[in-house]
């Protein structure tokens, strides 16, 4: 390799182009000498040439000599602080790098590269330091030409995906990360090398050659390089790995649709369906909703363990959604019910009150129900899920049901953190199907006294031609404070009766029954209806202030 040769090298973009490269042979002879070794030390070619090392250091940097000829040989080169010695006899404080030179005919050489120091403070440490800071930083930094090909990258991209730095060498950022928005990071670089300004904490979210099947999420920031002209020659950028980050920021999201979406009304089945609502396809895939039967009719569930050793665990599908829709086929429907094999993890989860989690399932086992709506049951491998888990649908310490979910083989895992996730969306849910099946039990037992205090049917007499018909103020309940009543009094005469207490539930139903009695007791009296309405007006507020 000749001198014009190493001065090319040492020229290279991104290396050492202020540096001054001479040769040397295996004994520290000087074999080679160039331009910027001779402004660096001021001797021409003709004086260097020959000479030793020794002679070009100081006398306490000579001594070293031999020491570093042979921590070169055995360790294949050397990087550290000297100070050399110029031809008027001026010590200079030098950066030196000594590498090997290999010579197309099997021989070698040293190549070494001397770089002066500056006098400003904080420039008497080495390149070495500087390199290493950047070589060993744990963010990862890249740089690019104005081709967008990678020149030069740390070790810390490699945790990034796309290889060792080596491998990058010369590839574009589409070749290094297929999975990740190539066009919108060239972009990116392209803007940068155009106008020259700074583009910090761009956000990216993909996928990593590395980890194809997790998302995540990482912070760009891109700088123009430029040469002493000002030209550029590059893009240098660095990348932060933002992915836990951006996870909490989705499950603090999800979390808050979760508690505008789930509850919005008092009914149990679109409560359930809610929930399976809003977890498809943020956190899973697939999600079922089964509640007890006895839930959804409003009564209060048991205490303690729902599930018998031996016996199936019934309970009916309240809600399910799939992120893709090709599941119709396996799914129970809602209203349908739903029986757990014993021994099942849903089964386990409702006899302990436990959630479960299963990173990936045996994809030959069969699903948990007992039965399907077309008499067959699939595989988990037909069904194409490979992870679960199974969170118990709780409140006030009883179990009402249970919420499972699904992901398919294209997605990550569900790990620990889904699993919390998954926990707290259930247990605000759980909070809203008690209060839907609270509701439940009130409004059937309103039902039912307002129907059982209602005539049946009306009193056969001659006074008057009646017809009746009750329609509730609140059509989607059926609940209402009115009432009407047919009496029949002495002398042919009949007492129409009409009323109404404000309200539609369980309150307005017993007060509406309270002022009905009232009304038949003063109605057998024979009172004219002014004092009958005088009366009922003392009864009311009599009841008012109790």
């Amino acid at each position: 390799m000749g001198a014009d040769e190493v001065y090319g090298v040492a020229r290279q973009r991104f290396d050492v182009a202020d540096a001054a490269p001479l040769l040397l042979d295996p004994q520290g002879v000087v074999t080679g000498w160039t331009g910027g070794a001779r402004r660096l030390l001021a001797y021409p070619a003709s004086e260097a040439v020959g000479r030793k090392l020794a002679d070009l250091l100081v006398a306490e940097d000579a001594q070293r000599v031999p020491d570093l000829v042979e921590r070169c040989r055995r360790d294949g080169g050397w990087t550290g602080l000297l100070t050399a010695r110029r031809r008027d006899g001026q010590p200079v404080r030098v950066a030196a790098r000594i590498a090997s030179a290999e010579e197309a005919h099997g021989g070698s050489r040293w190549l070494m590269l001397l770089s002066e120091l500056s006098d400003a403070p904080g420039w008497d440490m080495s390149r070495t330091v500087l390199e290493r800071m950047t070589a060993g930083a744990p963010v990862g930094i890249a740089i690019v030409d104005t081709d967008l090909r990678f020149v030069w990258s740390n070790a810390a991209l490699e945790q990034f995906g796309g290889g060792p730095a080596a491998r990058r060498l010369g590839l574009r950022f589409a070749d290094v990360q297929p999975g990740m928005d190539a066009q919108a990071v060239e972009a990116q670089m392209r803007h940068v090398l155009e106008t020259g300004e700074p583009v910090i904490g761009y956000e990216h979210v993909g996928h990593v050659r590395s980890a194809p099947l997790r998302e995540t999420a990482h912070m760009l920031s891109f700088t123009r390089l430029e040469d002493d002209q000002g030209h550029p020659i590059g893009v240098y950028y660095t990348v932060v790995d933002m992915t836990e980050r951006h996870r909490a920021r989705q499950r603090l999201a999800l979390l808050d649709r979760a508690g505008e979406s789930i509850g919005r009304s008092l009914d149990l089945t679109r409560t359930a369906q809610e929930l399976a609502d809003v977890a498809v396809p943020g956190l899973a895939d697939f999600v079922t909703v089964d509640l007890l039967e006895s839930v959804l009719r409003g009564a209060e569930p048991a205490p303690g363990p729902l599930a018998d050793a031996e016996e199936p665990v019934e309970l009916r599908r309240a809600g399910y959604r799939s992120a893709q829709g090709d599941l119709v086929e396996a799914v129970i429907e809602i209203g349908e019910t739903v029986a757990f094999r014993a021994g099942t993890p849903p089964f386990r989860c409702l006899a302990t009150g436990r959630s479960w989690r299963e990173e990936r399932l045996d994809p030959l086992t069969l699903d948990w129900t007992t039965d399907t709506p077309s008499g067959r049951r699939a595989t988990f491998l037909e069904l194409g899920l490979q992870s679960v888990m199974t969170v118990p649908i709780r409140s006030r310490g009883t179990t009402l049901g249970i919420t499972t979910f699904y992901r398919r083989r294209h997605r990550e895992s569900f790990d620990e953190e889904d699993l919390r996730l998954a926990e707290d969306i259930v247990a605000r849910a759980g909070v809203c199907v008690d209060n839907a099946r609270r509701y439940t039990r009130e409004r059937d037992a309103a039902l039912v006294l307002q129907r059982s205090l209602l005539p049946h049917r009306l009193p056969e007499q001659d006074a008057v031609e009646v017809a009746a018909c009750y329609r509730p103020a609140d059509e989607l309940t059926g609940l209402g404070g009115d009432w009407y009543d047919l009496i029949p009094l002495s002398g042919a005469r009949v007492a129409l009766v009409v009323g109404e207490v404000p309200g539609h539930g369980i309150d307005a139903a017993a007060a509406m029954g309270q002022l009905r009695t009232a009304v038949r007791t003063l109605a057998a009296l024979d009172l004219p209806p002014a004092e009958v309405l005088a009366h009922l007006d003392d009864l009311v507020a009599r009841s008012a202030r109790e």
